[in-house]
């Protein structure tokens, strides 16, 4: 209690990723602590001196490229001193804290995609109002809209016993959209020209979802908003990439970039990255959204 000195077991040096000593001041471990951690744990560690009663602290250490979590417990204003020693124990907690973040990030996913369809159907409705020349007629497309939008959802659900291409890169972006589509006049308003190449059963599920969201955008503020707007979509290989531009056009104009730190935005540059081995850039031009994915060739076939 009087020196800050902490003498551990040497699972304990392991632990903190320190070689073995007979003591280690409280400032030397706080140096391993993550920075955003550290202000918060000097400052429950010095309450410990002041609050009764047991406590418990969930930090991250930086070992390198490791991050760990750790789990400080003990009892606080000196419960249980003996010879001015008082006892305490390190958890390292690493696997409980990646499923927490693990279900939060399916949780949040699973919200999103929720809010998703609903703005989804409602901006169908919207679309399909506007070539149906009575209620019985609305109905019928709204329905084969909303049927062709679950149809393409299959492709981000798992398929059980699948081997092989899971889908071609045309048809993955055809079968997406198709519920977007104009029935009426301006039928046809999604074009698609995309060289024929198969997609993995994995990566179509990735790329399934990174449509959708750009979809669900344009159907809420983009070029599948206006009744006018067009989307096209090209492809392109480039070396080892396969690149794919998808051009908006005719849709409500763009004054100013919008901010993309929402989920959905993180959700696309997290997919691309991290399962496609590739990034997204956007281009908001006044005539509409431009925006070209860069994707892996090798990771795409998986």
């Amino acid at each position: 209690m009087d020196t800050n000195a902490f003498r551990m077991d040497e699972r304990g040096f392991r632990l903190w990723g320190l070689p073995w000593a007979d003591a280690v001041e409280f400032e030397t471990l706080s140096a391993h602590i993550h920075p955003a951690d550290r202000d918060r744990v000097r400052a429950a560690f010095l309450a410990t001196r002041a609050v009764a009663g047991p406590y418990e602290i969930d930090f991250r250490i930086v070992l390198g490229p490791e991050i760990r979590w750790i789990s400080a417990r003990g009892q606080g204003a000196d419960a249980g001193i003996v010879d001015r020693v008082v006892f305490g124990v390190f958890l390292d907690v690493t696997g409980r804290k990646q499923a927490e973040e693990g279900h939060e990030l399916l949780a949040g996913e699973m919200s999103h995609r929720v809010k998703n369809l609903l703005a989804v159907a409602t901006g169908l409705t919207q679309i399909t109002s506007r070539s149906a020349a009575s209620k019985e007629d609305m109905a019928t497309e709204l329905i084969g809209r909303l049927t062709a939008l679950g149809r393409a959802h299959d492709l981000v659900r798992p398929l059980p016993g699948h081997e092989g291409t899971a889908a071609l890169l045309g048809d993955i972006f055809s079968v997406l959209l198709a519920p977007y589509d104009e029935s009426a006049a301006f039928a046809g308003r999604i074009r698609v020209a995309v060289p024929r190449m198969g997609v993995g059963e994995h990566s179509a599920r990735t790329l399934a979802l990174v449509v959708h969201e750009l979809a669900t955008n344009s159907l809420k503020h983009g070029a599948l908003s206006a009744p006018a707007g067009t989307l096209d979509i090209a492809s392109a290989n480039d070396g080892g990439d396969v690149v794919v531009v998808w051009a908006e056009a005719g849709g409500p104009a763009i004054e100013a970039p919008p901010q993309m730190g929402g989920f959905g935005s993180k959700l696309v540059r997290r997919s691309l990255s991290e399962q496609l081995g590739g990034a997204i850039d956007y281009d908001w031009q006044p005539t509409g959204l431009v925006a070209t994915l860069h994707m892996k060739q090798d990771r795409l076939a998986i």
